[in-house]
């Protein structure tokens, strides 16, 4: 699995390439911004072909260094429960992302819809007091049951990534 850093994520992380990985896993790569809200870092995930969005505040330097296997794994399979995928369907999406790398390879388009996802999470902040009071499963959840535009046409995050987390068989 790829993330695709921002300049501001990539310079907290401990090893990012500047070239452009190969992804080679079935589920496709994300894209990944580092946010300040609250006084507090957080992570803002988008997946690169369904738009589906994941979110994470409060991270200090150590959670950091493992943002690719701890933190977003964390966050992806406790998404994917909540939007209704069976744990059979989870663990076998778990499997298929393989080993995290992570480039500054960022696409245009991808990261539009990350400015449009940024402006509903603010939205979707505003009943909490303070960002660390936010479920981030739940923040989650309202984020990729949005509808998301790629490229002129409409769709819908939570469908399109259900039905790519079926299809891995």
């Amino acid at each position: 699995m790829i993330i695709h850093a921002t300049r501001k994520l990539a310079e907290r992380l401990p090893q990012v390439s500047k070239d452009s990985l190969w992804d080679n896993s079935v589920l496709g790569s994300w894209h990944a911004d580092r946010l300040t809200l609250d006084r507090r870092q957080c992570v803002l995930f988008c997946h690169d072909e369904t738009r589906a969005a994941l979110f994470v505040a409060g991270l200090r330097k150590p959670e950091f260094a493992d943002l690719g296997n701890k933190v977003f794994r964390g966050v992806f399979s406790d998404t994917l429960r909540a939007l209704g995928c069976p744990d059979s369907q989870v663990l076998r999406a778990l499997m298929t992302l393989g080993p995290c790398g992570f480039d500054t390879s960022t696409d245009r388009s991808v990261l539009s819809s990350m400015r449009v996802v940024r402006q509903d999470l603010e939205a979707c902040l505003w009943d909490f007091p303070n960002v660390l009071q936010a479920d981030p499963v739940e923040v989650s959840v309202r984020l990729t049951r949005r509808p998301a535009g790629i490229r002129g046409k409409t769709i819908w995050p939570q469908d399109r990534l259900l039905e790519l987390v079926a299809g891995l068989g």
